[in-house]
């Protein structure tokens, strides 16, 4: 078995897919019509290994992960629309995430990577095509001056449109690399608990800190990728979460289909995580559906 055929059957559609790379085979509803907001999975990844990654890579994927099986694994789990959030290995190219999102029928919205110093002038573009904000992955590199005028123009731009700023980085540096964004007024997502070291969890300074940015009201987390820290730490910091921010300004995510943790974890897993963080029925509903209803312009 192939290493595509196993994550198809992780998640139960079979052990092989003949759906094609696009979504014209994922019902979408038969007049177009728009879907009820029945949950969002705010993060997620798409790929085929024929798309043109870029050079000096971290990783080379051996398997697919298409949109069609996306969609499908959403259904499956009770979920109706979906966010995409672009590969590091793609670089700046977001042709696919643009793709992917036209053929959906509604259902996905995506975020960007772009060059600061050459893409702005995109922005309006991409913004007519779905893309509702950008995305810095900042793990392992070193962080741009935010203060700097390029930077000025994408964060006045980046209002302009209504666009949130989602920031993966370690904890440790969230105080250096989000403080400049909400001096400047942006609105700004933070992925995967925002990530505190395994070895602190909830007591790394760098989270304290993120729980502190509640009160700006410019600031979502999302509850997604435990394992990137570790389920434990995950367990301990949601209640947190919730109380300094509220579900209004909580998301979850996937982070289907789980790189480097291929097969160890399954969505329907990961989403039954979310009753435990967040106990009380209300509350999950808003982290699901009203709260990335909002912030993805859904």
């Amino acid at each position: 078995m192939d290493r595509r055929q196993f994550n198809l059957g992780m998640l139960g559609l079979g052990a092989a897919s003949t759906l094609p790379l696009g979504l014209a085979a994922c019902a979408t509803g038969a007049t177009g019509e728009k879907r009820a907001v029945t949950g969002v999975d705010t993060h997620a990844h798409v790929f085929h290994r024929g798309l043109p990654f870029v050079p000096n890579r971290r990783y080379t994927p051996d398997y697919d992960a298409l949109p069609a099986d996306y969609l499908r694994m959403l259904d499956s789990n009770g979920m109706s629309h979906g966010v995409i959030v672009p590969i590091s290995i793609l670089g700046t190219n977001n042709d696919y995430t643009l793709d992917v999102i036209r053929q959906s029928g509604g259902r996905v919205r995506g975020l960007a990577v772009i060059d600061p110093a050459k893409d702005i002038g995109k922005l309006d573009a991409l913004n007519a095509g779905g893309i509702v904000g950008i995305r810095l992955n900042l793990i392992g590199k070193p962080v741009d001056d935010m203060k700097s005028s390029v930077w000025r123009e994408l964060v006045a731009t980046c209002r302009r449109l209504d666009w949130q700023i989602e920031v993966y980085d370690d904890a440790a540096r969230l105080a250096q690399t989000v403080t400049p964004l909400l001096d400047q007024g942006a609105k700004v997502v933070i992925d995967h608990f925002g990530k505190p070291d395994v070895t602190q969890g909830i007591n790394d300074p760098g989270f304290k800190y993120l729980l502190g940015l509640a009160n700006t009201r410019q600031v979502w987390v999302k509850l997604s990728a435990p394992y990137r820290s570790s389920d434990a730490i995950a367990a301990d910091a949601a209640p947190l979460l919730l109380k300094a921010f509220g579900p209004e300004r909580l998301v979850w995510g996937s982070d289907w289909p789980h790189t480097a943790f291929e097969g160890k974890v399954s969505h329907r897993t990961l989403r039954a995580q979310l009753d435990g963080w967040v106990p009380d029925a209300e509350a999950r509903r808003i982290i699901l559906t009203e709260t990335p209803a909002k912030l993805f312009r859904f």
